[in-house]
C-alpha cells in the first residue's frame, strides 16, 4: 500500500511541474503551443495519479477538480471540458455522503440529462456541414474573438472558409459581421477587412460591419447592409461560422425573418477543442428555444 502511495505521491508531484510549467509558458512567456502540449501532458499524469489512488474518494475528487481548474483557467479553448470534469467530481462526492435512495434519484436526472444532451448534439451535428448548394449574393462571415488586432485561430478559420466560398463563388460578396470586444483594439469586422484583403481578397467584395456584439446583431446588422444595398436577405444569404454554430446561427435567421440562409461550415480547428464548443453548443442552443436569443 505504500508503494502505491508512494507512485501516486510521484505521478501527482509531475503533473503538478508539468502544470506549473504550462502555466509560466502559457501566462509568463506567452508561448501557447507548447504550453498547451505541456499542460496536456500533467493532465495525463495527473489521471495516472488519479487511477493509483482510485479507491480514496478524496484524492479521486481533487484530482479531477485540480485537471477541472487547470482545463478552464490555464488553457484556451477547453473550459467545457473542465466543467465536465468539475460535475463528475461532484458526483463522486454525492456518492459519498447521499442515501441509497437519493443517489439513485441523482442517476436517474444525469441519465435523463444525459439524453436531453445527445437530442440536442442530434441538431448542432446535423447542421455542423455546408449546405447543398450554398450558393447566395451575400455571404455573412460571423464574427470571433480578436487579441489586440490579431485574429483569433477560430476566426482565422471562418475567413478562410469565407475565402474558399468566395473564390467558388465570384459573383457572391462577404459581409463581414462584429464589433470590439474586451481585449480587442479593432473591431471583430474591420479585422476580418484587413486580413481578408491582405490574404488577396478584393477589398469590394467585402462589406464591413462594426457594431454587433453577438449573432442575432451579427445577421440583424448584415441584414440591414444588405437592405440598404436595395437588396433583400430573404433567399440571397448564406453564413459561414465554426461548424458547432451554424445550427444556432440558422435559427437566429429564422427569427429574423430569413429562412432560407444557407450554412458554411469553417475548416475545423483543434479536434478537441471543437469537441469543448459542440458540448458548449448544447447550452446555448436550451437557451435559444428556451428565450428565444
Amino acid at each position: 500500500m505504500k508503494d502505491v502511495k508512494k507512485d501516486a505521491l510521484v505521478w501527482l508531484a509531475l503533473a503538478a511541474a508539468l502544470v506549473i510549467s504550462a502555466l509560466a509558458l502559457r501566462f509568463g512567456a506567452l508561448v501557447y503551443t507548447p504550453a498547451y502540449v505541456i499542460g496536456a501532458a500533467g493532465v495525463c499524469a495527473g489521471c495516472v495519479a488519479l487511477w493509483k489512488i482510485r479507491k480514496n474518494w478524496v484524492a479521486v475528487a481533487g484530482a479531477l477538480t485540480a485537471a477541472a481548474l487547470v482545463l478552464r483557467f490555464a488553457v484556451r479553448g477547453y473550459a467545457w471540458w473542465g466543467y465536465a470534469l468539475l460535475f463528475v467530481a461532484a458526483l463522486v462526492v454525492l456518492h459519498r455522503f447521499l442515501p441509497a435512495a437519493l443517489w439513485k434519484l441523482v442517476v436517474a436526472l444525469v441519465c435523463l440529462g444525459l439524453a436531453y444532451f445527445c437530442f440536442v448534439e442530434s441538431f448542432v451535428i446535423k447542421n455542423a456541414r455546408t449546405d447543398p448548394e450554398p450558393e447566395r449574393d451575400y455571404l455573412i462571415v460571423l464574427g470571433a474573438a480578436v487579441y489586440g488586432d490579431q485574429p483569433s485561430l477560430t476566426l482565422i478559420r471562418r475567413m478562410e472558409g469565407a475565402m474558399d466560398y468566395l473564390a467558388r463563388y465570384p459573383d457572391s460578396v462577404a459581409v463581414v459581421s462584429g464589433g470590439m470586444g474586451p481585449g480587442e483594439t479593432v473591431t471583430e469586422g474591420q479585422a476580418m477587412y484587413d486580413w481578408m484583403t491582405a490574404h488577396g481578397v478584393d477589398p469590394a467584395r467585402i462589406l464591413v460591419e462594426t457594431e454587433a456584439t453577438s449573432t442575432e446583431e451579427n445577421l440583424k446588422n448584415s441584414f440591414a447592409i444588405i437592405r440598404a444595398r436595395g437588396d433583400e436577405p430573404q433567399g440571397k444569404v448564406a453564413i459561414v461560422s465554426s461548424a458547432y454554430h451554424l445550427y444556432r446561427a440558422k435559427l437566429f435567421a429564422q427569427k429574423l425573418g430569413v429562412t432560407d440562409a444557407a450554412g458554411v461550415a469553417a475548416p475545423w480547428g483543434y479536434f478537441f477543442v471543437m469537441l469543448n464548443y459542440f458540448i458548449r453548443e448544447a447550452f446555448g442552443v436550451t437557451h435559444f428555444w428556451v428565450f428565444g436569443n
